[in-house]
């Protein structure tokens, strides 16, 4: 071997990072086996290859009759017979090789010969280009997987190579492409040749041709990428997103919530005059984003999620993980969207079973229930309000009311309408709320406030019910989710 193929064997080694004992190592493999193939070949031999020099010599290895047997015995032994399909009989196992690995304990019962061939230089030469060629090609290939395998939940951006309708190549970058099936397409995008696209990385594996990527443009993971790189907020850390429902194509909606005093999470990814939002939303081929503001509290929450309709009030049920939600009538299509999708997104972004219902549809199931008397508890507190409706809260342990103090106090009196704590100081209602308190003051409490009490009739009710309606909508509107397509526009 010339002196050149290990200069360039270093030279491979600074370049590629590809180790020089390797490729030498690989060198020697491939040289016994091409000596194994010439004719006359020893039975046994093996390749001594100096690597600073590059010559090498081949040995025959000579074992002793009862070694052969006995080394050519065990490796049988280690064998695992096979059936053959056509016939479904056991294989014959064919002759065993003995590695020089099983040679090597006995090397002092071996005697060995020099056989190095006369002409073996030219066949050495042709056997390190192939090895050399080989060795990149797969070291090459480790390092992209090395690169890549990682990466899984990345946003990549590649361009689109070639495109049919079973799947899409987007080249990464030189001599890496990724692999979009039409699984992971959306179904209203076109991918033409040339298209710079955005995409998320699912899955790398190994294969013989290099590294498997697997992009998506369907990956919930994607939105989240998209928002990182037009958000610094988010990239920084100081807002995150804690959730996100999408329908590919149609609609999303994510969760969004602030680390950081002083920054509005959803006014961070909405950007100035929606550019932000605008950004991602042209990355997604239009498709709409509502950004909702996360809430711990899941009546809030799934009120919010519900967005853009505004909701009346929101009943939650924790054992069963579902909400019951109230909407004016004129919101109640707007509420559960086109076939139902805006329902969906919400009860998949906040984990809840979601079931709307509309303010007619609901006080016709409450008119059912007389809360005055001596009705069924089921579980929700039985506060009535000063419209005319339950408290929408879910009563505490050993109680029939909510923690809410007011609420607590009402267990006092005959009535469960809030009504009959009107002109009673925070110090009163805290004393009526405590269940140690003394039974005398108490008593005195509750009996002035039942006589100021007058039970209210069905026209100041249904007129106090408007005007809290009017109210809450205005409260609504200014605090209403903010929709991504309308700050875009």
């Amino acid at each position: 071997m010339t002196q050149e193929i290990v200069d360039a064997v270093k030279v491979l080694e600074q370049e590629k990072g590809i180790s020089a004992d390797t490729l030498m190592d690989a060198l020697a493999d491939a040289l016994l086996s091409a000596y194994r193939k010439s004719p006359g070949a020893a039975k046994y031999a093996r390749v001594d290859l100096d690597h600073e020099t590059g010559d090498f010599r081949v040995f025959e290895l000579v074992l002793p009759a009862e070694l052969e047997e006995k080394l050519l015995s065990e490796a049988i032994e280690q064998q695992e017979r096979t059936i053959d399909p056509e016939t479904g009989e056991l294989r014959e196992p064919e002759e065993p090789e003995l590695d020089p690995e099983m040679l090597a304990p006995y090397e002092a019962q071996i005697t060995t010969k020099d056989v190095t061939p006369e002409d073996f230089g030219r066949i050495a030469a042709q056997t390190a280009k192939q090895v050399i060629y080989q060795r990149i090609r797969e070291a090459e290939r480790q390092m992209m997987y090395d690169e890549y395998r990682d990466r899984v939940g990345e946003l990549v951006t590649g361009l689109i190579q070639q495109s049919d309708k079973r799947y899409t190549l987007v080249q990464l970058r030189e001599r890496v492409e990724a692999l979009l099936p039409k699984s992971e397409q959306v179904y209203s995008e076109r991918y033409d040749h040339g298209m710079r696209v955005k995409a998320v990385i699912t899955d790398v594996s190994e294969s013989t041709k290099g590294p498997s990527i697997v992009v998506s443009r369907r990956s919930p993971e994607l939105i989240k990428g998209l928002f990182e790189l037009e958000v610094p907020e988010i990239a920084d850390k100081l807002v995150e997103i804690v959730g996100v429902a999408r329908e590919p194509g149609y609609r999303s909606k994510i969760a969004v919530v602030s680390h950081a005093d002083g920054v509005d999470p959803v006014g961070a990814c909405v950007g100035p005059r929606g550019s932000r939002v605008r950004m991602v939303v042209s990355e997604l081929r239009g498709e709409k984003i509502d950004i909702i503001p996360y809430n711990e509290e899941p009546a809030r929450f799934v009120a919010k999620a519900l967005s853009p309709a505004r909701v009346r009030e929101v009943l939650v049920d924790d054992e069963e993980m579902q909400a019951t939600v109230v909407v004016p009538d004129d919101q109640l299509s707007l509420a559960i969207g086109r076939d139902g999708q805006n329902a969906r997104l919400a009860a998949r972004l906040t984990g809840w079973r979601v079931d709307i219902k509309s303010e007619s549809e609901f006080a016709k199931d409450e008119s059912q229930h007389d809360y005055e008397g001596e009705e069924e508890f089921d579980g929700r507190c039985m506060a009535v309000l000063s419209s005319g409706r339950r408290c929408p809260n879910a009563a505490i342990g050993g109680s029939t009311y909510c923690g809410l103090p007011q609420h607590q106090a009402l267990s006092r009196f005959s009535t469960s309408h809030v009504g009959v704590l009107t002109g009673l100081g925070d110090s009163e209602i805290a004393t009526l709320a405590d269940p140690e308190s003394d039974d005398a003051e108490v008593t005195a409490i509750v009996s002035g406030a039942e006589a100021n009490f007058v039970e209210p009739s069905d026209e100041p009710v249904a007129e106090a019910e408007a005007a809290e309606d009017t109210v809450e909508e205005a409260e609504e509107e200014a605090a209403a989710p903010v929709d991504g397509e309308s700050q875009a526009e």
